[in-house]
């Protein structure tokens, strides 16, 4: 600590347990409790966002059974078919074991009788393309995409301890240093995005996955556009309610800064246990998102009140980048 402000190094967290124990304790459980009990539970589960009424289609379709052996001919290289780790969407998702290296992988699979419309391969195409060009300590990674008569495949990096949905299922709050210790990854990695014109469009605690050592790794990129022209706008009404931008609500056109407010919500959410503007009617969720209508708990300390204030600002213009995120405003949170 300087001037009572934390240096932290991410890249040497791997190797910094001790650290990590005496820094961020995990409530009643220990460090590598919390580490066993979501080894135990499924691991990357990748969530691509599709309307609704595909998701209704999928469950109510029968699928053809996603074969023992995948077989990537282009590459040549075959992978077998492990435990079943979720679905979302449209994607089946599985652990799959390269079985000549034995390397495990998370594997995207969406049967091609899903996606029939243009606009599906559409979404699908542009997924990739975007995802496949990425490439950060905090970010998934994508290694190859192919397919067979009857699926499409993405194989992904796989994150052993899943997202940090299910710390905060588990945990409900985390403290002050974890939040500061979560936060600071996202950013580094959505720094990463907006220099590389993209916009995430959907970070939440669900897509904020964690790898064995704990580190945040940025995934689902269903929903992620890019930024072509200087000053472009985007006006698709896109992302998860608890998390979605005012502008975005307000089909005025949205950029970089919905990533921003979502981060704010995602502070929020770590800290308090719950969205700012969560409420039990989706109707009365995006009121109170239009009019800015939170409370930060008077029990938390003026210098996250501050920052929660700047990333949750009703006017895009006036919130932070990311740069001034990491650079400005994630030192003095301690």
């Amino acid at each position: 600590m300087n001037n009572g402000r934390y240096n932290i190094n991410v890249n040497e967290v791997a190797s910094k347990r001790n650290w990590l124990r005496t820094h961020f304790p995990l409530g009643k459980d220990s460090f590598g409790a919390i580490q066993d009990k979501l080894r135990q539970r499924p691991r990357n589960v990748m969530k691509p966002s599709f309307p609704r009424s595909e998701v209704r289609r999928m469950d109510k379709a029968p699928l053809k059974e996603v074969p023992e052996r995948i077989i990537d001919k282009e590459r040549g290289i075959t992978y077998i078919r492990g435990k079943f780790l979720g679905k979302g969407g449209f994607a089946r998702c599985y652990e799959l074991t390269n079985a000549a290296t034995n390397e495990l992988f998370a594997g995207k699979i969406v049967s091609k009788t899903l996606l029939v419309k243009p606009y599906q391969r559409e979404k699908m195409t542009q997924e990739v393309q975007i995802h496949r060009n990425l490439s950060h300590p905090h970010v998934v990674q994508l290694y190859n995409f192919f397919e067979d008569s009857d699926n499409v495949y993405i194989t992904l990096e796989l994150c052993a301890r899943r997202s940090l949905m299910e710390l905060h299922k588990r945990r409900r709050s985390v403290t002050e240093p974890e939040a500061r210790y979560f936060v600071h990854q996202v950013c580094l990695a959505v720094d990463y995005l907006h220099d590389k014109k993209v916009i995430h469009r959907d970070l939440k605690l669900g897509n904020l996955f964690l790898n064995g050592d704990l580190q945040v790794k940025i995934g689902d990129f269903g929903l992620a556009t890019t930024v072509d022209m200087e000053g472009e706008r985007k006006k698709t009404l896109c992302g998860t309610p608890n998390y979605i931008a005012p502008e975005v609500l307000d089909k005025k056109g949205h950029s970089f800064e919905v990533d921003i407010w979502a981060i704010g919500c995602i502070l929020y959410t770590l800290l308090f246990g719950r969205p700012p503007f969560e409420t039990k009617s989706l109707k009365e969720t995006y009121s109170r998102i239009k009019m800015n209508q939170y409370r930060v708990p008077s029990n938390a300390g003026q210098v996250v009140s501050h920052l929660i204030q700047n990333l949750l600002a009703a006017d895009p213009a006036k919130r932070p980048t990311v740069k001034q995120i990491v650079s400005e405003l994630i030192p003095t949170f301690k």
